[in-house]
């Protein structure tokens, strides 16, 4: 019930602040999925490969990058497309490259309006607040002298309810985003590695 009178007691602005949380979660949930069911899928993919380019049975690898839908098999796709052009490993490589920076913006997308939200929560926050205070400094200027401390008082405390609203939604979103941005550097990380192990593979056969 705090928690409930708390809300009511902070205006208007705790709802697009609410929003804002809201919206925040649901994209923080989303990526979170996404990124660990890709590196879940790309550690099988790997697992699945690294045998078949050890026997240089690069038919059967190209078959499988292009039968399944992950940012390896997509990145290491051109790779093997330009392989079977006979092109050289420079060239393979750039091929790699260019499947990378494909697939980089669906690793990376959304992620950052995490940082977004927090920020945009922490600015309702204050706006709500000096607003509260704007309005609470209006209500107690024509109030009996003996009840303007008072008034003052309770009229702040309510107004500093959206302040800390908006901090109490931030403060998630902002470690969520650091967490979410450190995992998909992980993955790239892992993608990039894999282009190399595969690369000395292919080039080297």
């Amino acid at each position: 019930m705090e928690i409930v009178k708390f809300f009511q007691t902070g205006g208007v602005f705790m709802y697009p602040i609410l929003l804002v949380f809201a919206v925040g979660l649901a994209i923080a949930i989303e990526r979170l999925l996404y990124i660990t069911k890709t590196q879940g899928n790309t550690s099988r993919v790997w697992k699945q490969l690294v045998p078949m380019l050890m026997a240089q049975d690069f038919t059967r690898a190209t078959k499988l990058t292009e039968s399944v839908n992950t940012p390896l098999a997509t990145m290491l796709s051109y790779g093997f497309a330009r392989r079977n052009a006979n092109a050289s490993r420079e060239g393979i490589e750039a091929a790699m490259e260019e499947g990378m920076m494909e697939v980089m913006p669906e690793l990376e997308q959304r992620t950052h309006y995490l940082a977004t939200f927090a920020n945009i929560a922490t600015l309702l926050g204050l706006l709500g607040t000096i607003i509260g205070l704007i309005q609470a400094f209006t209500a107690v200027a024509g109030a009996d002298p003996a009840d303007k401390a008072e008034l003052l008082s309770a009229s702040i405390s309510v107004a500093m309810n959206t302040t800390a609203f908006g901090l109490v939604a931030a403060i998630p979103l902002i470690l969520i985003h650091s967490y979410l941005a450190s995992k998909t550097a992980r993955l790239v990380d892992s993608l990039e590695m894999a282009a190399v192990k595969c690369l000395n593979l292919v080039a080297n056969n």
